[in-house]
């Protein structure tokens, strides 16, 4: 399930279950004559509603939707002003839906602010209106509940990130991994295509991996790809992305980079690795391979066969070089 529809379920289970408990509030305050209360629940059931319908026709926009925050401002300012003009005491145990709801829909640090806002105000009418030992209680109820639903939905936040990290990150290098990269350069060869804008790749190969991991074992190869991996981010500019492929290649996304820009990149690269005394290893040799984005390119597989293409042709001619393989020019 993907985090769009998995966030689409999770709110709108929250919106029904809340609407649904705040009606049945408003048909007790109704039964009982009630009618301010009637009245509050009345409207805040509705916008509950609202927001379950707003869920689904926003679905695929769900990450990105701001329309949550209006309907949950609007049903906070209402539960606010009602709590210091109407007289009745039990009206802050509306406060726990609305809690709750902000923490499961809205970002965490939205949720926070507008929950602590509604905790605040609902205890300054509780110190207000009600004995000191009852409005103790009361808001002492609310602050734990805010503070054991922050720490819940903190936690699913956290693990929930660290699982897509750990979907798109090589686990050996710590760089991007081929996956993440299908994806990624997807998008930037459509930005290139929309904006006009040159678009360059590079495939770095390590030669003689085999010998390496042989002389220094599985573990002296690990370490060299990650020595190698943290020394080119310290040398990628920002805004380029690099990614693992395979064991012992890497690839550069260069958005914004034509052709003269991607050569100099590349033999940038090449000389600081080559220059480099790996620890265990000592000296390496690498061949890069690079293009930039052609007219008929419109697909990541161009892109990424022509960058290995280039590469395997840098091997072929010699180790510790670079190859620029030209796409077909992009028609203005």
């Amino acid at each position: 399930m993907t985090e769009t529809r998995l966030r689409t379920w999770s709110h709108s289970v929250a919106y029904t279950l809340a609407a649904v408990f705040i009606s049945a509030l408003a048909f007790q305050n109704l039964r009982y004559g009630f009618y301010p209360l009637f009245y509050l629940a009345s409207m805040m059931a509705t916008l509950l509603f609202a927001g379950l319908i707003y869920t689904f026709i926003s679905r695929r926009q769900q990450l990105s939707a701001p329309g949550h925050l209006v309907i949950l401002s609007l049903l906070n300012i209402g539960l606010f002003i009602s709590c210091f003009t109407l007289d009745a005491p039990g009206i802050s145990h509306w406060a726990m839906p609305l809690l709750v709801l902000n923490l499961t829909i809205l970002p965490l640090r939205q949720g926070l602010a507008l929950s602590a806002l509604l905790v605040a105000t609902v205890s300054v009418s509780l110190w207000i209106r009600q004995p000191l030992a009852d409005a103790l209680i009361s808001s002492s109820g609310l602050a734990l509940m805010l503070a054991v639903v922050g720490l819940y939905i903190w936690g699913y936040d956290y693990m929930a990130q660290s699982a897509q990290n750990l979907s798109t990150t090589d686990p050996v290098t710590g760089a991007h991994n081929a996956r993440f990269l299908d994806e990624t350069l997807q998008k930037e060869i459509s930005r290139a295509i929309a904006t006009g804008h040159p678009l360059s790749v590079v495939s770095i190969g390590l030669n003689h991996a085999d010998e390496i991991r042989d002389l220094h074992g599985k573990n002296g190869l690990q370490n060299l790809l990650k020595n190698i991996t943290e020394h080119l981010f310290e040398t990628v500019r920002t805004g380029d992305t690099l990614y693992t492929v395979n064991e012992s290649e890497f690839f550069l996304i260069l958005p914004f980079t034509p052709e003269e820009g991607v050569r100099v990149i590349a033999e940038r690269i090449r000389r600081n690795l080559i220059e480099q005394d790996w620890p265990e290893v000592g000296k390496v040799s690498v061949s890069l391979g690079c293009t930039t984005r052609g007219n008929g390119d419109t697909s990541t597989y161009s892109l990424r066969s022509r960058a290995t293409s280039a590469m395997e042709e840098a091997h072929t001619r010699g180790a510790n070089s670079a190859w620029f393989s030209p796409g077909e020019p992009v028609k203005a």
